[in-house]
């Protein structure tokens, strides 16, 4: 798949980098990450999302009130390794987890090592949902426990996942280049037992049943998707969910939550990103 990256630069970026990531993101923008100053905000959007009149439209709204520079480059398949590995670097989560690319030197001192080939797919635990989400699972027992990884991007979860003793584990993403990367990325980390599926919550099947399913997606998605999750979740499962932000979005995806049957447990916040954890409470959930 094309991505399409966006620069944009601004005289001074706070407090506007927060809000024109969750702007953008509504606009269809799957990543974010800083350029090479500290006033530059890249954004990625897929072809199957970018619409050039939108975006246009967009900024033409802003600029109205804002001093920033935009540019929009289109970047092939082939060249992005190289974007990449001049950008990439290792990163370690919370003294535990070292998360780093193949041409990385390994960590001997890591209690988990993911190596990650992150290509066209984003998930690199370099964003804060990531982390977040690294950081909940951490601390989860996963031995012998059923997982769902929804949206799944490079497979850094599922991996994770499998690593702490999952078992059986399936990731699921809608990006066919996301798709191949999960099985390349499996194969890195001998976890090939990962189902790995292309597609979307329509794949989920009502005899399917999960311990623990995992989603960093966006709040949109998450809102509308919920409810087929709850409906494979097993009884006293739990839920983990990233993607969105503090305040309004928390609020929205706990609603949608509790009228699920699901409680919210705990949540971890970081730079107005959040990831929640909530458990299944209701006896069942057959009829909604």
């Amino acid at each position: 798949m094309i991505y399409y990256e966006i620069s944009l630069s601004f005289l001074k970026i706070e407090p506007w980098k927060e809000i024109f990531v969750s702007l953008l993101a509504d606009l269809g923008c799957e990543s974010f990450t800083d350029g090479e100053t500290e006033d530059i905000l890249l954004a990625y959007i897929s072809e199957d999302n970018y619409d050039k009149v939108e975006l246009i439209d967009f900024f033409a709204k802003y600029r109205s009130q804002l001093d920033f520079q935009y540019t929009i480059t289109k970047i092939e398949q082939q060249n992005w390794n190289a974007v990449w590995e001049s950008n990439y670097e290792p990163v370690m989560i919370a003294g535990r987890c070292f998360i780093r690319a193949p041409f990385h030197q390994p960590n001997p001192e890591a209690e988990y090592e993911i190596v990650i080939e992150p290509k066209m797919s984003f998930g690199t635990a370099h964003h804060e949902t990531t982390s977040l989400m690294i950081e909940f699972l951490l601390d989860e027992d996963f031995r012998h426990k059923s997982v769902l990884d929804m949206g799944a991007g490079t497979g850094i979860l599922a991996i994770l996942s499998c690593l702490k003793g999952a078992k059986p584990v399936t990731a699921i993403d809608n990006d066919e280049w996301a798709y191949k990367n999960n099985i390349e990325n499996n194969s890195r980390n001998n976890a090939q037992e990962i189902q790995v599926k292309l597609g979307n919550a329509s794949l989920l099947l009502e005899n399917e049943k999960y311990d623990i399913i995992i989603a960093n997606i966006n709040r949109n998605i998450l809102l509308q998707d919920l409810q087929a999750y709850v409906k494979v979740l097993n009884k006293n499962g739990i839920i983990f969910l990233s993607g969105f932000y503090t305040g309004e979005d928390l609020e929205m995806i706990t609603q949608k939550c509790n009228e699920l049957g699901l409680q919210r447990v705990s949540c971890k916040d970081r730079n107005n990103w959040c990831a929640v954890k909530f458990k299944e409470v209701t006896l069942q959930h057959t009829n909604y």
